[in-house]
C-alpha cells in the first residue's frame, strides 16, 4: 500500500503497510511523526467503525487496552496509547520487526525440517516469562488483577529478528474488573490451543494458559498438534479426554527429562499441572541451562534471519502472501 499521512490525537502518523487484516479491522505498520524530524516506528490496531459502535466489543478493545498498559515486560507487546478518530477506536502499539509463531511454523514445514529442540524449548519459557509476569500482576492499591490470557497461540506470539519472542493480543484476556466476558457460556480461544477447562466452557484461572503452553512445546517438537482431528469438535473432546502420550516414543529427539514436563504440563486435572508459569519456566531454564552454556535471544535471532534468508520485511511480507496464496496448512 501506499504510505497515507493520518493525524490521531494530534499526534501524525504515516501508515507504512498492512501487517494483519481481518473482518473487524486491520493493523499497520506506522510511522509516528515528531518535532524535528523525529521518528518513531509503531503498530497501530485499528478497529472498524461498525464494530467500535457495538458496545460489548467496544468494552473488550478498551478493556484489553487498560489491561495491557501497565504490563511492561520484554516479553509482552506494549501498548503506547488508546485513542479515537471519528466513530472508530485504535490502539498504538510496540511494532515488532519479526514474524510470528505460525510463520516460524509454517516455514519449517515448508523446507521440511524440525525445529530444534532447544530453541522450541527456550521460545515456550519465553512466553511463560510473559505469562508469569501477567498472572503475578496487581493493581495500584495490591491487590491481584487475576489476569488469565486464554488465547496464547501461534499466531498470537511475535518472534522479533533480534530474537525477542513477545506475546501479542490480550483481546479475549479475562481479568478481575476490567473486562467483559461470558465464561460459562462460550468458548473462548483458539480450539486447538484450548485447556481442557476452556473447552468445557468452566471458569479459568492462569492454570488454562499452562495448559496451552504444553500443546505448542509438544507441537514444536513433534511438528504437530497432538489434539488436532479433523472437526473442532473432535479436537476438543481429544483435549478433554485424549490420554498423554509417551513423547519419547513419538519422536527420538525428545528425552526423558523434556518428556516428564510435557506430561505435567498436559494435565487434564489442574491440581496436577504446574500450578504456575514461574514453575513451568524454571523447569524449562533447568532443561536448558542445567548442563552449561544454553540458547539465547541471539542464537534465536540468528536462527530466525537464517530460516527466512534475510531479515528484510519486504522478503518476508512476499513469503507470507505466497503462503496465504497456496494455503498451506499445519496438517
Amino acid at each position: 500500500m501506499d504510505s497515507i499521512k493520518i493525524i490521531l490525537d494530534q499526534i501524525e502518523y504515516e501508515l507504512v503497510r498492512v501487517i494483519a487484516e481481518g473482518g473487524m479491522g486491520a493493523i499497520y505498520e506506522a510511522r509516528q511523526k515528531g518535532t524535528d524530524g523525529f521518528e518513531k516506528v509503531v503498530a497501530i490496531k485499528l478497529i472498524l467503525e461498525k464494530y467500535s459502535a457495538v458496545p460489548q466489543f467496544r468494552t473488550n478493545f478498551i478493556g484489553e487496552a487498560k489491561l495491557v498498559a501497565d504490563l511492561i515486560h520484554t516479553n509482552i507487546v506494549q501498548i503506547y496509547h488508546l485513542g479515537q478518530k471519528d466513530l472508530q477506536y485504535y490502539m498504538v502499539m510496540e511494532y515488532v520487526n519479526g514474524i510470528n509463531l505460525e510463520d516460524f511454523m509454517i516455514r519449517h514445514l515448508e523446507i521440511k525440517e524440525m525445529i530444534p529442540v532447544d530453541l522450541a524449548v527456550f521460545l515456550i519459557s519465553r512466553v511463560c516469562r510473559g505469562l508469569s509476569y501477567a498472572h503475578k500482576k496487581r493493581d495500584k492499591n495490591g491487590e491481584l488483577l487475576n489476569i488469565v490470557h486464554r488465547d496464547v497461540s501461534p499466531r498470537n506470539i511475535m518472534l522479533a529478528f533480534e530474537g525477542d519472542v513477545k506475546l501479542i493480543d490480550f483481546g479475549i484476556a479475562k481479568a478481575r474488573d476490567l473486562m467483559y466476558n461470558k465464561e460459562g457460556d462460550v468458548i473462548a480461544g483458539k480450539d486447538e490451543y484450548l485447556s481442557p477447562e476452556q473447552a468445557l466452557k468452566q471458569i479459568t484461572d492462569a492454570r488454562a494458559d499452562i495448559f496451552s503452553c504444553g500443546i505448542l512445546l509438544s507441537e514444536l517438537v513433534l511438528g504437530y498438534n497432538i489434539f488436532e482431528a479433523k472437526t473442532l469438535k473432535e479436537t476438543r473432546r481429544n483435549i478433554v479426554h485424549g490420554k498423554i502420550p509417551d513423547f519419547t516414543k513419538l519422536n527420538e529427539r525428545i528425552d526423558g527429562k523434556l518428556n516428564e514436563i510435557l506430561y505435567k504440563t498436559l494435565q487434564g486435572s489442574r491440581d496436577e499441572r504446574y500450578q504456575t508459569a514461574g514453575e513451568l519456566l524454571t523447569d524449562l531454564e533447568l532443561y536448558l541451562y542445567g548442563g552449561g552454556y544454553g540458547p539465547t535471544n541471539e542464537k534465536l535471532g540468528k536462527y530466525i534471519r537464517d530460516l527466512f534468508g534475510s531479515d528484510d520485511v519486504t522478503v518476508v511480507q512476499r513469503w507470507q502472501e505466497a503462503v496465504q496464496t497456496r494455503r498451506l496448512t499445519l496438517d
